[in-house]
């Protein structure tokens, strides 16, 4: 029996020195890095569309039958191209028609110049008289109103035979066509197909009207947000557009549901290779397309960082642990200004060159004496968007 209760206390007492063998000697150990103002670019993301700033649909102006498609589906058309050619046959013969008319309307205003001019001679003669020449001024005023009316009908058969000849009114990327050759199109036809333009490419987004007169007045004694901000892009698949874009208008009005402002950048969508003719043309940017849209400062600015994981929150708000001369903790409430997944900026609640403990926050807590040592990595400079 003596035996059988030795052995659970020798296990006990081997349990408690192997413990002890284990507990830390001295205080905690912690990574700090020292909070300083550090050079940034300034962000603010927002989400976007991508909008063409051109978009025409195709009509017919009209009726007649539909003889020829003379462009590839989805392909891009430059300004002026031939896209459609009706049946001409009637609009070439109602052009005749009123050449003809004009003709003889301008043939019939001839002999009545001619017999004006007599009538006028004669009235000084004793042949001559007055009724005569009041009648001739009237009928040759008639029939120039007559041949004034028959060139206007030659104009508007012109005008009919030209439109016989759809071509494209914007440079751009063309749809489907809705209708085949050998139907009849009209004006209430509906569009035989659209044209979209796509370089440059709008992008629109809108912005919180807080936001947009914080960022005013962040830059109103630079020059101005438009002037001094880039628009960057990362579109859907996560990777970052590489053309810049500038914001050239901005909606005057807020909207009264959402309280934001539409803003509207401009940037460029070049084709990602050189295309063969006929042939489809691939560009980054299309219309339609949601994005993340980057509002970056041109110029960087200081502001105190520091590592994003060392900043802690809690219902009060956010906090960090700093790291005094006598080596114990104190917890620091800060507010934020700007921060991302790596790189938090402090506006108030910490000074420069105060060290922030961002290794091994989960050992300590408020007024123990630790051991500091750098934090690893450290912290990089980096663009910082608006949290």
């Amino acid at each position: 029996m003596r035996s059988i209760g030795y052995l659970p206390l020798a296990i006990l007492l081997s349990v408690a020195s192997a413990a002890s063998a284990q507990m830390p000697s001295g205080p905690p150990s912690v990574g700090v890095i020292r909070a300083e103002q550090t050079s940034i670019t300034e962000t603010s993301e927002f989400v976007g569309r991508v909008q063409a700033i051109e978009r025409v649909s195709l009509t017919a102006r009209v009726t007649a039958f539909l003889d020829q498609r003379l462009f590839q589906e989805g392909t891009e058309v430059t300004r002026g191209d031939l896209l459609y050619r009706l049946e001409r046959g009637p609009f070439e013969a109602a052009v005749q028609q009123q050449e003809a008319t004009v003709a003889d309307s301008s043939s019939r205003l001839a002999n009545a110049n001619i017999q004006l001019a007599r009538a006028q001679s004669l009235l000084n003669g004793p042949a001559g008289q007055r009724s005569n020449v009041d009648d001739a001024l009237a009928n040759q005023r008639s029939l120039a109103a007559q041949v004034q009316s028959a060139q206007a009908l030659l104009h508007i058969a012109q005008i009919n035979l030209d439109y016989t000849e759809i071509r494209a009114p914007v440079a751009g990327k063309i749809s489907r066509t809705s209708i085949t050759a050998g139907n009849v199109v009209s004006p209430s036809s509906g569009p035989l197909a659209s044209i979209i333009s796509q370089d440059p490419m709008y992008v629109v987004f809108p912005v919180a009207s807080r936001t947009l007169t914080e960022l005013q007045k962040r830059y109103a004694d630079k020059g101005g947000t438009a002037a001094l901000v880039v628009v960057k892009l990362r579109l859907p698949d996560g990777s970052i557009y590489d053309r810049d874009g500038k914001i050239d208008y901005i909606d005057p009005s807020v909207s009264a549901s959402t309280d934001t402002i539409l803003l509207r950048a401009r940037i460029a969508n070049p084709p990602r290779a050189q295309a063969e003719a006929g042939q489809p043309v691939e560009r980054r940017l299309l219309d339609g397309a949601f994005v993340n849209v980057l509002v970056e400062g041109v110029q960087p600015v200081l502001a105190l960082g520091i590592p994003r994981k060392a900043v802690l929150s809690d219902q009060q708000g956010e906090y960090v642990y700093v790291v005094g001369s006598d080596n114990k903790v104190e917890q620091r409430r800060i507010k934020l200004g700007q921060s991302t997944a790596g790189t938090a900026v402090v506006s108030s609640g910490l000074k420069d060159g105060e060290m922030v403990i961002s290794e091994g926050v989960q050992r300590v807590r408020p007024g123990i004496e630790v051991s500091p040592g750098p934090a690893t990595p450290p912290l990089p400079a980096q663009s910082v968007s608006k949290s």
